[in-house]
């Protein structure tokens, strides 16, 4: 007689798989919404983080030339501290030009927008939604921009106080990292302390490098066609080739507006076709294989990353959300042999190679 006991032995120990996904889905919820709450406090630490992981590696060649382990996390820490230096600078420079450039261009801005309105209207758009489109050149509209950019500096300028700290206690935290095995198992150690820190490092080596040259050209040609404040917009293209997909356009609109400002439609299409070509052949043709080579994510997830990370911590999340997205796989996939159908999805080379 059979009294189940068969079927039950049968049975795999632990949860079926469909409650396994939807306690995890709403596990995943519950943390994303503080981190949601935290972001102020995330942010900062994550920033930190990523610049200690790109200055560690000063450390190795210090401690085998005999330096104590307080001296070479001194080192990291000055290659940390200098890497946000220049960065801060950057951005400074970049936000006190472009609020001096808008009460000298405030006619044209207004004759732009008024333009642009009427065009609108020969269009058969509504005399709002013309008004609408010749606002965003309005120099009331463009002045509170001004002001928000500003406003964003200094809470740049808070938030970086945190940061700072952060890379003290994390630079010094990671002289443990040698010893990932003993605290996490080989396995995840491999993918924590090897491939993840590795994979962050060169993707962002690769998109500074990339940036850089896109940052020169693009100067050059602005400067060579009359756009001003050309050094801003290379500072802007540097940035926003550190987003994925759609930083190259985010790069593009606000020279290609101020050109046609001061020059019309042919001066903008001039700047378009030149981001176009410069863009176009580094970023999308060029860039892609390298950051391909170093991380190791499809295409759609890259995208989905960018969306999904400037949802969850503000603006900073765009420019980290390559990083955060290797981690969580670092975390919870890699080390988990059952999730290789995720893992091929996400484009980890490791499983679609094998």
């Amino acid at each position: 007689m059979d009294d189940g006991t068969t079927d039950a032995a049968a049975r795999p120990p632990g949860l079926a798989p469909g409650t396994r996904v939807l306690i995890t889905a709403a596990a995943a919820v519950v943390v994303l919404v503080g981190v949601w709450f935290a972001r102020d406090i995330l942010a900062p630490a994550a920033v930190a983080a990523v610049v200690v992981i790109i200055a560690h590696p000063v450390r190795f060649p210090l401690e085998r030339r005999g330096w104590p382990a307080w001296l070479a996390t001194t080192a990291v820490i000055a290659v940390a501290y200098a890497i946000l230096a220049v960065l801060a600078v950057l951005l400074v420079v970049a936000s006190v030009q472009f609020v001096r450039l808008l009460p000298d261009y405030a006619d044209e801005l207004e004759a732009a927008g008024q333009s642009i309105a009427e065009a609108f209207s020969s269009l058969g758009l509504s005399e709002e939604a013309s008004a609408a489109a010749g606002s965003a050149l309005d120099p009331g509209t463009l002045v509170s921009v001004a002001a928000s950019v500003a406003d964003a500096v200094v809470g740049f300028a808070t938030a970086f106080f945190f940061v700072l700290a952060y890379v003290i206690f994390m630079a010094a935290d990671a002289a443990r990292f040698s010893r990932l095995g003993g605290l996490f198992g080989s396995a995840r150690a491999d993918a924590i302390g090897t491939r993840y820190f590795l994979g962050v490092r060169r993707y962002y080596i690769v998109n500074a490098t990339f940036g850089l040259v896109v940052a020169v050209l693009d100067g050059i040609v602005l400067w060579a066609i009359g756009v001003p404040i050309p050094l801003v917009w290379a500072i802007l293209a540097f940035v926003t080739n550190f987003i994925p997909n759609v930083g190259f356009v985010l790069g593009l609109i606000p020279p290609a507006v101020l050109a046609f400002v001061i020059g019309g439609w042919p001066l903008a299409l001039v700047v378009i076709a030149a981001y176009s070509i410069i863009n176009v052949v580094l970023q999308v043709l060029v860039q892609p294989k390298f950051v391909s080579d170093a991380v190791g994510l499809s295409l759609s997830l890259t995208f989905f990353s960018v969306v999904f990370w400037t949802l969850v911590l503000g603006p900073i999340g765009a420019i980290l959300c390559i990083p955060l997205t290797l981690l969580v796989r670092a975390l919870l996939l890699e080390p988990d042999a059952r999730a290789r159908t995720l893992r091929r999805l996400a484009g980890d080379p490791a499983v679609t190679e094998s």
